[in-house]
């Protein structure tokens, strides 16, 4: 158990760019000998692209939301004309 846990945290290092050159190298190397791990690498680097894809998606929905009450909201009529000054100006 505790190897697979360092594995996991030698793996982020190394995902994330974090780890020294010299460790780097040496992780490079147990992972071309050790199938498992470089496909547990490999998994890892797929869970932390989902979670960049899915962190971006929340992103834009709610910047999404804010534009619409921006841009839709009776209250927000002064804000409206403020951008529309600005770029009807050039």
């Amino acid at each position: 158990m505790r190897t697979s846990l360092n594995n996991i945290a030698q793996a982020e290092q190394h995902l994330l760019q974090k780890s020294h050159a010299g460790s780097a190298l040496l992780f490079e190397a147990k992972m071309l000998i050790n199938d498992e791990l470089k496909d547990n690498v490999a998994a890892q680097q797929q869970v932390y692209s989902l979670v960049r894809q899915y962190g971006r998606k929340q992103l834009i929905e709610e910047i999404e939301t804010v534009h619409q009450q921006l841009f839709n909201e009776p209250e927000h009529l002064s804000f409206r004309q403020k951008i529309a000054r600005i770029f009807s100006n050039r």
